[in-house]
């Protein structure tokens, strides 16, 4: 497909191929080699069929090895109820008020991942009001008011930070030990409905005779939250909270496709239960 990119100051012309299975197969079709493919977020819970029909790789052998972090004891998933519409005006200062105790307690030391620029600066700036009214000494780090590598070393450094960041921080992110003990994500990462290459992905699909939500929209959030959530534990004595904004996943059908993808963290329905697996 050939698409258009505007802004101010450009126009960009695009081409996006639909499908990558013919000209991958292309490649496979020369000498003969082996093909590995390897990452904790090629599955959804044990299904590889969302990569493995992108590439055209039905024939494949697929393995899946269980994690050695015991997340069942090192971890906690929190999904607070009653928030309402993740897209409902004023949505980012309910979260930041319920998850606002939390990073008390965890003196920062926090990821706030949003899925989109709009809503990482309605919650920096509802977190940033919320410590103005009850200073906790936060060192606060927000995408794009410095380069990523300097956010992520400052972070690092930092005794009490919060990283509040969209796209850019959900994958290739590694803190290890206390310094990240708590991911907070604001709502379920679905592709933008404007999103022309999705738009013409579910089109073509639809036309086929295929279900666009179930086959492309639902496993690519999956494999998005599955990243953004894999932020929290990085090593065998990392522990912490992953707080999960959206309470579609407890409310709508498809909700227990997405938790089944993520590990095995330990459910628990308040915030004091959640706070009691924060490292001291």
């Amino acid at each position: 497909m050939v698409w258009a990119e505007t802004s101010a100051q450009h126009v960009m012309l695009r081409r996006t191929p639909l499908s990558v299975a013919d000209a991958f197969g292309r490649h496979r079709a020369g000498p003969a080699r082996a093909w590995v493919f390897l990452s904790a977020t090629l599955s959804i819970g044990t299904d590889f069929s969302h990569f493995t029909d992108a590439l055209g790789l039905q024939d494949a052998r697929c393995e899946r090895w269980e994690s050695p972090f015991d997340f069942a004891q090192q971890s906690a998933l929190w999904i607070p109820r009653g928030l309402g519409a993740p897209t409902a005006a004023g949505f980012a200062e309910q979260l930041a008020r319920e998850v606002w105790p939390l990073i008390c307690a965890n003196r920062g030391r926090a990821f706030v991942l949003c899925t989109s620029l709009r809503a990482m600066r309605e919650m920096a700036q509802a977190l940033r009001a919320l410590d103005a009214l009850q200073p906790q000494g936060i060192d606060w780090l927000v995408q794009g008011e410095a380069a990523r590598p300097a956010l992520l070393a400052r972070f690092r450094s930092a005794s009490a930070a919060v990283l509040v960041g969209s796209a850019g921080f959900w994958e290739g992110v590694d803190v290890v030990g206390d310094a990240l003990s708590l991911v907070i994500i604001d709502k379920l990462p679905f592709a933008p409905p404007d999103d022309p290459v999705i738009q013409a992905r579910c089109e073509s699909l639809r036309r086929a005779g295929g279900d666009p939500f179930s086959q492309v929209q639902l496993p690519q959030a999956a494999l998005a939250l599955k990243q953004g959530a894999g932020r929290l534990i990085r090593s065998e004595s990392d522990r912490g909270v992953l707080v999960l904004g959206d309470e579609r996943l407890v409310t709508r059908g498809y909700g227990r496709r997405l938790l089944a993808s993520l590990p095995p963290f330990k459910r628990v329905a308040t915030r004091d239960e959640a706070q009691g697996f924060l490292p001291d």
